[in-house]
């Protein structure tokens, strides 16, 4: 696979002017860093095939992410090259195996994703079935680490508390974290980032800021990673999904405590 990469670091804030209203009615004209939205479109063999509301950083991740996610692709071997421009507002993909494309248009937007993606063909119909994955066993202070390393805060997030992050790790290494406007664009970038550097996805943990609906849990379980913790809560067919195909399941996971609902429970020593 040949990335070619135009883009440099781009701006992520804005310092903007606001009125900061306290309870009592006293109120003071105050200065703040505020998230900058990035636009990317991104073409596949050649064809428009969907818009991305983002954070530029970690866009070829991000990319390798939501093709693998999303269905396109099976393994980083089916791509050819990525290309990102210098303004980092188009990409270019071409795969080895073109998809048969229907003529008419199709589009769908993701359905708890907030951040106004928009898919534009249907390439991300995928008709891959599912598969279920193989359990790994894990300890109860993995998950624990990963809620202490967030607690700490991610740059954008500390300077503008307007972002999503999401961690990768395998055992108690933290392997690599980043950050975006949606919570799936931040998973998808940790995936990504797997793909684009050899990670064997099946001996990985994810965990997310956010909340895991269907759709967070079946990104995981099509990337074959079998553990995903959230710091927020997960939903009934999350659950279902999970219980469904071998996921490990975790909500709520905070520095005390945690819920898991499905999967095998963790091998800590003191059981």
């Amino acid at each position: 696979m040949h990335i070619n990469e135009q883009y440099r670091q781009k701006e992520l804030t804005e310092e903007k002017e606001y009125l900061f209203i306290e309870r009592d009615g006293h109120s003071d004209r105050e200065q703040g860093q505020i998230l900058l939205e990035h636009l990317m479109e991104v073409y596949v063999n050649e064809i428009l095939t969907m818009k991305l509301i983002c954070i530029p950083e970690f866009l070829t991740e991000l990319v390798l992410g939501r093709l693998f996610t999303g269905g396109i692709i099976q393994s980083i071997d089916e791509v050819d090259s990525v290309y990102i421009c210098e303004f980092g507002n188009r990409a270019k993909v071409l795969l080895h195996h073109p998809k048969e494309q229907r003529e008419e248009e199709y589009v769908e937007t993701t359905p708890t994703c907030c951040t106004g993606n928009r898919i534009l063909n249907d390439y991300f119909v995928s008709h891959q079935a599912m598969t279920s994955m193989q359990p790994i066993e894990w300890k109860s202070s993995w998950i624990f680490r990963l809620a202490d390393e967030f607690e700490k805060d991610t740059p954008l997030h500390r300077e503008t508390t307007a972002t999503h992050s999401c961690y990768l790790a395998q055992g108690e290494e933290i392997l690599f974290h980043c950050e975006d406007i949606g919570r799936h664009n931040a998973m998808d970038k940790a995936i990504g980032y797997a793909l684009r550097h050899g990670i064997d996805l099946r001996q990985c943990i994810l965990y997310t800021s956010g909340r895991i609906p269907t759709d967070m849990a079946e990104k995981a379980v099509r990337a074959g990673i079998p553990i995903l913790a959230g710091k927020a809560a997960v939903t009934t067919q999350a659950i279902a999904l999970a219980k469904t195909y071998g996921l490990t399941l975790i909500g709520m996971a905070k520095r005390k405590f945690m819920k898991q609902y499905a999967g095998i429970p963790p091998q800590d020593e003191d059981r």
